[in-house]
């Protein structure tokens, strides 16, 4: 089989650096507009997920040390929950941790979340 070629045209060699410049910038804004486009957005959402992610840690570790806190003070410091109302710190501390719960809920479909919900429309006729 007989394969067909281009016939070469003479070039000289300026035109030959002009065209691999060129060449070799396309090549570099190809590259520099990928990293752009995905590595730099990629970098800037693994650091605010890295950071809200140890925040969110931190928060939890200090909440439970705040609520052991309040069970060993009800334990100890007070002289009322002893006997048959030895149980009753516990009921008080899970309450808290509930409310505590349930304000974090709250405070989160209050935030961002709520925004992106369509605002309800009633018709009045």
């Amino acid at each position: 089989m007989v394969r067909l070629r281009r016939p070469q045209k003479s070039t000289t060699g300026a035109e030959k650096s002009a065209d691999g410049d060129a060449r070799r910038d396309l090549i570099s804004l190809v590259i520099a507009y990928a990293r752009q486009e995905t590595i730099e957005p990629l970098k800037t959402l693994v650091r605010f997920v890295a950071y809200g992610t140890l925040g969110s840690l931190c928060i939890a570790l200090g909440t439970i040390m705040l609520l052991v806190a309040l069970l060993r003070l009800l334990q100890t410091e007070t002289g009322a929950f002893h006997g048959n109302l030895s149980w009753l710190p516990y009921l008080i501390v899970s309450v808290v941790a509930v409310l505590i719960m349930v304000a974090a809920g709250l405070r989160i479909a209050a935030g961002p979340a709520a925004r992106r919900l369509p605002k309800k429309t009633t018709d009045q006729q």
